[in-house]
């Protein structure tokens, strides 16, 4: 059983229902660790105090802010308490608005809100208020002693609460969103759209899969065999000139292919794993 990550109450005008938040998603990769060369010994990362000279226990660690001369503010956890918001222990919805309004840019951690027992009445309610009204709401909360504003939507038949990114954590890349100087011709646009249609479908979370996790997974079981792994071919890809050949090419090729996309996933698997036992 996961341990939650914060308890607490959503307070909804003057309804409080108690809740957890449990994590909703973690990557699962397999880690590769670094080693020495040598002795294939693994490189630890200590926590060296260069004054000192001498590896520090963590219990003689604390947290400081750095000055601009290269001092520091040590700050206590003790202190930090004592400044928590109201958010570290209620979750103010402050606001609703329409799910179509937020931006996925804006997620940045997900959460499932688990309703105690005495709150999964109000939380029924919020729940289906949302649902209805094809709102989300806006409300803090206090995470691993950082604030957050958060939305909370619904999800799966239950809440989810999705951490978000404030205006200024959003950055800015070189050249993104300049269109300056370049025009579509109309049968471009058509192909482009017939070429949407060809390759929509409806969304199942359950056929993506990591086919490199996959791969990994089938090469370290290779290697502790002691038989070596050939290099997957890998398509040559030419620049594209003629966009209107391009595009109807695409259009050619794409629907034959399209329609059976898990068994080919599927044969590259097992000609991968064909090659690894072999």
């Amino acid at each position: 059983m996961p341990s939650p990550s914060w308890k607490g109450l959503i307070s909804f005008g003057l309804v409080s229902i108690p809740i957890r938040l449990y994590p909703a998603a973690r990557p699962s990769r397999i880690n590769l660790h670094q080693l020495h060369s040598v002795c294939k010994t693994r490189l630890r990362q200590p926590l060296y105090c260069p004054h000192c000279e001498r590896i520090v226990d963590r219990k003689e660690v604390v947290k400081g802010y750095e000055e601009e001369d290269g001092t520091y503010v040590v700050v206590e956890p003790e202190e930090i308490k004592k400044i928590a918001p109201e958010s570290s222990r209620v979750m103010d919805i402050l606001s609703f608005a329409k799910q179509s309004e937020i931006d996925p840019l804006f997620f940045d951690s997900s959460y499932f809100v688990v309703a105690e027992e005495e709150g999964r009445k109000a939380y029924q309610l919020l729940l289906k208020t949302l649902e209805d009204t094809k709102r989300v709401g806006i409300s803090k909360v206090t995470l691993h002693q950082r604030e957050y504003t958060a939305f909370l939507r619904p999800y799966d038949h239950g809440l989810a609460l999705h951490t978000m990114y404030f205006a200024n954590e959003i950055r800015e890349a070189p050249g993104y969103g300049k269109t300056d100087n370049i025009k579509l011709r109309p049968q471009e646009i058509k192909l482009a759209e017939q070429l949407v249609s060809t390759l929509s479908e409806e969304f199942h979370l359950e056929k993506y899969h990591d086919e490199f996790q996959e791969r990994l997974k089938l090469l370290i079981e290779a290697k502790r065999k002691g038989k070596e792994v050939a290099a997957e071919p890998r398509p040559q890809r030419a620049p594209v000139i003629d966009m209107m050949a391009a595009l109807k090419k695409s259009l050619e090729t794409t629907g034959t292919r399209h329609k059976k996309p898990a068994r080919a996933a599927s044969a590259l698997h097992r000609r991968f794993a064909h090659r690894a036992a072999s």
